[in-house]
């Protein structure tokens, strides 16, 4: 992907003062780590990261159709003690992640839908210390 299309990214605007619910947060977690290239898309790249111990965070959605992802994903991070976060939709997990066109209104057009995302550790590390 290029950067235009990682910095496009739609995000919902934080407002300053206010208390954020967990899919604010975990948007602005997910476009963070989208923009420093910390993202890790679909089951084998996840599984690959989750296997090696270099997921910080995984996130699945509560919709995927093959029950043997969600219970393969699921036995990763128990396994590895990785935090597990579950979304109801797999658009809106796409779209958070980046799978998607953004048009010149600044809404979200051809999201592809993604049942688990995760953000790589080492990535992480370095994204937490350059918002500091």
């Amino acid at each position: 992907m290029s950067d235009v299309e990682v910095d496009d990214a739609p995000v919902a605007p934080v407002q300053s003062g206010g208390a954020m619910d967990i899919n604010q947060a975990l948007q602005e977690v997910l476009k963070t780590a989208l923009i420093h290239d910390g993202v890790v898309h679909g089951l084998h790249e996840a599984a690959k990261a989750l296997d090696k111990r270099q997921a910080v965070l995984c996130v699945l959605a509560e919709n995927c159709d093959e029950p043997m992802y969600k219970k393969l994903v699921q036995a990763l991070c128990s396994e590895h003690q990785i935090p597990l976060i579950k979304v109801d939709n797999n658009k809106k997990l796409g779209e958070w992640s980046g799978l998607c066109k953004i048009d010149n209104t600044g809404k979200a057009r051809k999201v592809v839908g993604c049942s688990c995302v995760v953000i790589k550790a080492q990535d992480f590390k370095r994204i937490t210390s350059l918002g500091k």
